[in-house]
């Protein structure tokens, strides 16, 4: 069991106990996170980043831990989401094993890792930790909260359980629940690492450890992160060199594509905890926002009555997280009397173009959060 911790990671202690959605509390537990700028003197200038399931805390460079950060491009001075005018949060998943607390940390009651004695995990207890944050940080109320994939579920969470939490939100590449297709995908994930046996029911360390299990799993979660159309034009049908291939293996891997996918997998296998990576992707797959609204997605959305504007993005080569999804939440928002912008984008890169398409998110981020200064200007002159 294993925690990947960046340096310059902050923590903020959640209350003890901490109780779950689905039962049980932790006790001592606590968020990581990481921030940038300044909050201004009235607390009105923070926005908080919600990331997906395998990112830390560290979205960009900072004093703390000057290495370039998972959205290095996107946070920043002078960058679409500028720090010399905001002040930038962005937290660590609870349930992660990148410095929040999770199955990979230690159980105050036992001395030992939690393993799967850790509570069930919902999206929910997520929003939830990470409304406590913001309290904590003495913040009333979010300039605007950004959730991406993972993150952007919680962030509808957040808004749905904790109104007037934020005044403006970017969702993007987001769901108000798990789709047939995505949940299939992320069952295979965790059977191939439930049947590796050196998973052993969670009891495994560094000498025994379900690397083939995590190797497949992540290797199926990379195909449906990006497009058939980006595979294509990266790899085609070049196959791999002589050096690369293994001749006397039968079936081996024979294709750039293959090479690509094991070179990923390798460099992921021992930087994410199989435990966690269980417990975050079940979680994904029991969100439905409409749950506690009778089973309607419409309603749910539907009580996020206080945001003034939000910007939803899809992609509309994203597979996981098809783009009618974030149609359903703008459509939803708006029907909430919340000023949306649905912006469908034709990246080819997929689910995880807000990670990687700087040309087309940079400029609707940058818009977006210029209009927010802007009126945020014009009321401060008003008063």
């Amino acid at each position: 069991m294993t925690e990947f911790i960046p340096p310059g990671t902050r923590w903020f202690n959640l209350p003890s106990p901490f109780p779950m959605k689905r039962g049980g509390a932790l006790h001592g537990a606590r968020l990581a996170h990481e921030t940038w700028g300044r909050l201004d003197a009235e607390r009105g200038n923070a926005i908080l980043i919600l990331p997906g399931m395998s990112p830390d805390a560290h979205a960009a460079s900072n004093p703390g831990n000057p290495a370039p950060g998972w959205w290095e491009w996107m946070v920043g001075p002078g960058k679409p989401i500028d720090t010399n005018r905001w002040f930038v949060i962005c937290v660590n998943a609870l349930g992660s094993c990148k410095g929040s607390t999770g199955p990979a940390s230690l159980d105050p009651a036992t001395g030992a890792p939690y393993r799967l004695d850790f509570p069930e995990l919902s999206i929910e207890d997520g929003a939830d930790a990470a409304a406590e944050l913001v309290r904590g940080l003495g913040i009333d109320a979010l300039a605007c909260l950004i959730g991406n994939s993972m993150g952007a579920m919680t962030a509808l969470a957040l808004l749905n359980r904790h109104p007037g939490i934020a005044r403006n939100h970017i969702n993007i590449c987001g769901a108000a629940r798990a789709l047939p297709f995505s949940i299939a995908i992320r069952s295979l994930q965790r059977e191939a690492i439930r049947n590796d046996p050196d998973w052993n029911g969670g009891h495994y360390d560094s000498a025994r450890y379900p690397e083939n299990g995590m190797r497949m799993a992540r290797k199926l979660g990379v195909l449906t992160y990006r497009s058939a159309l980006e595979w294509d034009g990266r790899f085609g049908r070049v196959r791999l060199d002589s050096e690369r291939r293994d001749d006397d293996e039968p079936f081996g891997a024979e294709f750039e594509i293959e090479g690509y996918l094991e070179a990923h997998a390798q460099r992921f296998v021992r930087r994410y905890d199989p435990n966690c990576y269980l417990y975050l992707s079940r979680s994904i797959d029991w969100f439905d926002l409409g749950e506690a609204h009778g089973g309607s997605t419409e309603n749910a959305l539907a009580e996020i009555r206080n945001l003034e504007r939000a910007l939803v993005i899809g992609v509309k080569t994203d597979i996981l997280f098809p783009i009618q999804q974030q149609e359903e939440i703008a459509a939803g928002l708006r029907r909430a009397g919340t000023e949306t912008r649905f912006l469908p984008l034709p990246s080819p890169q997929g689910h995880d173009a807000f990670l990687v398409d700087a040309e087309r998110f940079a400029p609707a981020i940058t818009g977006f959060l210029r209009t927010l200064h802007s009126v945020s200007l014009l009321t401060d002159k008003v008063a």
